[in-house]
């Protein structure tokens, strides 16, 4: 866990334990003909010109860029089967509404822990091929407490033997079970669910699907105060159907993070801005649903710190790759480059509450960063659909390289 990479042509990072916001919200530090020093998996010296000697392990990045490994803060990347059917249907001008998620419900009821676990594993791995080195998963393919917590155990399993790191999340309130009446489903939550998950360990926080024909803001206040008193952090799927005053909830009870947003309101930025929540804006998902773009623009000037996601999963965003998200923020969202890069390092990373850990190159932090065949990190979102990692370091180890092994010197 001992590594030099050196030989950098471009550094761009931003630097601290808080997220970035409005004025701010794009500010790097660029480093030319840098050097990172990594000992125990984590940044050790980050420095210019000639590099320190080093007997260990060495990666010599040969003039390219380096970034801070990318930070998903929203996927549901564990589930079963598939739904292209619905992807063909929307091809063909249908409305998305969202009942799709109880066909992924019964196709992860019927799958083993083992089989979820091993389908999950080919495309954690191509999201660490295309630069993530962090990724939240949210479990709500389950709905009953059984396969909610073989959601959840898998994604431990999957954290413990991969080199990604894995924040998992609960959501039981992604959908209503067809087999339990509303008000019983969420006294189950509150009563059981929660209880046994906060207790267990096996999530970090609890999310509620706040939206048009799910949750209402009485009933996700309701689950998310019992979550909180539990201990688990607080999230919000907010107003991504339909404006229903989601945000506004995230503001009030002091969200880690309102995510999709695109429908929000004037008074629900101003509400999470006040509060400090973090906006998990998913453009692969506008993009995919054929709705609003996320208003990344009104977010910044408003001061709301602004993080960027795959929403990763098989109905409203098949999308694994996190570059491809900064391209549509920059070309659809008005988003500059460095804000992008920003929102899917530190801001992603203060979003899953991991902001002291990840998301920059600083001393003290874990050594996660990606070497990308590029002379700038501009370069990123401009080259859309081609993936320019060269290598990934996680955890102070090289993760993946789409060339032979470092050598040692």
């Amino acid at each position: 866990m001992d590594l030099l990479v050196y030989g950098i042509g471009e550094l761009a990072t931003p630097i601290g334990q808080e997220p970035n916001r409005g004025a701010g919200q794009g500010e790097l530090t660029v480093v030319r003909d840098a050097y990172v020093l990594v000992r125990d998996g984590r940044i050790a010296e980050v420095g210019a010109g000639r590099w320190p000697r080093f007997a260990g392990p060495t990666l010599d990045a040969e003039g390219r860029t380096v970034t801070p490994g990318l930070v998903d803060p929203h996927t549901h990347a564990v589930f079963a089967g598939n739904r292209v059917q619905e992807f063909l249907a929307r091809a063909r001008g249908e409305k998305y509404t969202g009942g799709g998620i109880l066909t992924t419900v019964q196709a992860v009821r019927e799958a083993p822990e083992g089989e979820l676990v091993r389908l999950a594993r080919p495309r954690l791995l191509r999201m660490l091929e295309l630069g993530a080195t962090t990724v939240e998963i949210k479990s709500g393919y389950g709905l009953t407490t059984a396969d909610e917590l073989k959601m959840l155990r898998a994604i431990r399993r999957l954290g413990e033997e991969l080199p990604l790191t894995l924040v998992p999340t609960f959501l039981g309130a992604h959908a209503f079970p067809p087999e339990v009446s509303r008000e019983n489903y969420i006294r189950l939550m509150v009563e059981e669910m929660i209880p046994v998950v906060a207790g267990t360990g096996l999530a970090r926080f609890c999310d509620v699907f706040c939206d048009q024909g799910f949750y209402t803001i009485e009933e996700a206040r309701t689950i998310l105060l019992a979550a909180r008193a539990a201990g688990l952090g607080v999230k919000i799927h907010a107003d991504e159907l339909a404006w229903v005053g989601a945000a506004e909830l995230a503001g009030e009870l002091s969200a880690t993070s309102a995510e999709h947003l695109l429908h929000v309101s004037q008074s629900g930025i101003e509400a999470m801005a006040h509060a400090g929540t973090v906006a998990v804006l998913l453009p692969g998902t506008a993009f995919v649903l054929d709705e609003p773009w996320p208003p990344a623009r009104d977010l910044i000037a408003a001061g709301v710190p602004v993080a960027l996601g795959t929403d990763f999963n098989p109905g409203s965003s098949p999308v694994a790759s996190l570059p491809l998200i900064l391209a549509l923020a920059v070309l659809r969202m008005g988003m500059s480059p460095a804000e992008a890069l920003v929102a899917a390092t530190l801001n992603a990373a203060a979003a899953i509450g991991l902001a002291d850990r990840v998301g920059s190159l600083e001393p003290g932090k874990q050594a996660d960063l990606v070497v990308w065949d590029a002379e700038s990190y501009e370069e990123i979102p401009y080259w859309i659909g081609q993936n320019l990692a060269w290598a990934v370091v996680a955890r102070g180890r090289v993760g993946w390289r789409s060339s032979p092994t470092p050598s040692s010197t």
